[in-house]
């Protein structure tokens, strides 16, 4: 398996969930966007919980980058708050999505498309906000992107992160009990032919687990400040009704090398 094509094969079946309906590929409603203008909107950067307002900063003014975040549904809201936003992702339908509304909106934001594996395409200390949606399960190297994004925030800026903790590999969860443990951890296809070949069979992806070594440690490692977090659930299956399955964090650049989280 060429390590390098791995992300190409990941665009291409995202792009034909969100052509099937993909939930996470279906972009805001007008309705929606009114009401978000209006003042009522909340964001998720994992299945169901709502990311807390308290997390972010007054929008105004304020470059926000939506990193693996297309699909129409976040970016809308940040740009009816008065952010500046701009959009990244590797695949060409959710990038689609993000236009549509735009354009029907009347709003501008720079969509771009490029892989997270690779060095982010922006220069250093640009943005005040980078709002990263789960997606890290489809990259292996997680350690990489924590450095780009600490790399792209401006001092003081903020990053907000959706994360699988790893449960959701350790099961084939086909919503009928019992669960049984069927995988070890860390789940790489890239390291198990077999792996690889049941997630090309069933159109999952390339997908992988990671650590909360990686996930949390690895944003600690890269320079940020943890500010916060809280865990969530999935949205459908029986593996819901037992343990949450996702985490989601909020982490700060610091002002300078010596200072302490600054005030949001």
């Amino acid at each position: 398996m060429d390590r390098e094509q791995y992300t190409e094969i990941n665009a291409r079946t995202i792009d034909r969930w969100v052509d099937e309906g993909w939930e996470w590929g279906v972009p805001l409603t007008r309705e929606a966007f009114k009401k978000a203008r209006d003042g009522a909107w909340e964001v998720l950067l994992t299945p169901e919980k709502p990311v807390p307002r308290a997390w972010f900063p007054a929008f105004p003014g304020k470059k926000l980058l939506g990193l693996a975040c297309g699909g129409g549904q976040q970016m809308p809201v940040f740009a009816a708050q008065g952010a500046s936003c701009t959009v990244l992702d590797y695949s060409e339908r959710q990038l689609a999505q993000e236009r549509l509304v735009a354009e029907r909106e009347g709003y501008g934001i720079e969509i771009i498309k490029a892989d997270m594996t690779k060095k982010l395409p922006f220069a250093d200390g640009i943005f005040d906000i980078i709002f990263h949606p789960v997606s890290n399960c489809y990259i292996e190297d997680v350690y990489h992107v924590w450095n780009e994004c600490f790399r792209i925030l401006k001092p003081g800026g903020v990053l907000m992160a959706g994360m699988d903790n790893g449960l959701n590999f350790l099961f084939d969860d086909d919503s009928k009990a019992p669960l049984t443990v069927r995988n070890k951890l860390p789940f790489n296809p890239l390291k198990d032919e077999s792996l690889y070949k049941k997630l090309r069979e069933n159109d999952d992806g390339i997908q992988f687990s990671h650590s909360l070594e990686e996930q949390i440690g690895g944003q600690i490692r890269a320079g940020f400040f943890l500010k916060d977090l809280y865990e969530d659930y999935n949205n459908t299956g029986v593996l819901r009704e037992y343990a949450p399955s996702y985490l989601a964090t909020l982490a700060q650049k610091p002002v300078d090398r010596h200072s302490r989280p600054a005030a949001l």
